[in-house]
């Protein structure tokens, strides 16, 4: 059994950031594939950026790239998502998750998902 537990969110004006946490505990996630998604209000569940074991290859949504960065750090079974020049459109809930098989960036390809942490960008 895997428990990821987010940490990090909050209220934050336009153009600041953040940093999520994703605390790893039970079945370490070592060798897998870790994911950042998150869901706004009414829709759908959306991927944010996945950090690769092996080589540390990173993916982003067209959406974040360049404003924010996923980070692991294997020492202390944690993933980390830093999050830049926010806009108003980032408000969601962001979930870390631990990718299982298939594509990176659909939600059914992971199969444990953190409780996520509230992010909110005021304008």
């Amino acid at each position: 059994q895997v428990q990821l537990v987010e940490s990090g969110g909050g209220l934050v004006q336009a153009g600041g950031s953040l940093r999520l946490s994703c605390a790893a505990s039970g079945r370490t996630f070592n060798s897998h594939v870790m994911g950042w998604f998150r869901q706004a209000p009414g829709k759908e569940r959306d991927f944010v950026a996945a950090i690769t074991w092996t080589d540390g290859t990173l993916h982003y949504a067209d959406s974040v790239e360049g404003r924010f960065t996923i980070s692991r750090d294997n020492t202390k079974n944690a993933v980390y998502l830093q999050m830049n020049s926010l806009k108003p459109e980032d408000t969601a809930v962001y979930y870390c998750a631990r990718h299982l098989a298939g594509s990176y960036f659909t939600s059914s390809s992971y199969n444990y998902w953190g409780q996520g942490t509230q992010v909110t960008v005021s304008s």
